[in-house]
């Protein structure tokens, strides 16, 4: 799996739980999470680094719009530990890269 695509898996873990225990919803991601995760979706397959790719906070030409890069923000400042709980491997493996 490619490091694009592996991003792509862990934003869907992290915006799916932040909408699941933030938003209480329960039948998936409400409409404004899943803008927000098909954006992310969108910016990682046009990441001009592709597989050089290093973290989106410490980008040097960060290409998310300034009010997405806020709510991605609050995701992962929510989701992220909360991984350490729901998916540790995840959270493992996220760590190590």
């Amino acid at each position: 799996m490619s490091r694009i695509e592996k991003e792509k898996e862990i934003i869907s873990l992290m915006i799916k739980l932040y909408c699941r225990k933030v938003h209480a919803s329960t039948a998936g991601p409400c409409e404004d999470c899943e803008k927000l995760l098909t954006y992310a979706h969108i910016r990682l397959s046009n990441c001009r680094y592709g597989s050089n790719k290093g973290y989106c906070g410490k980008c040097s030409t960060p290409c998310y719009k300034h009010d997405m890069k806020l709510k991605m923000k609050d995701v992962m400042r929510f989701s992220g530990p909360r991984l350490m709980i729901y998916q540790p491997i995840e959270f493992i493996r996220h760590l190590v890269k």
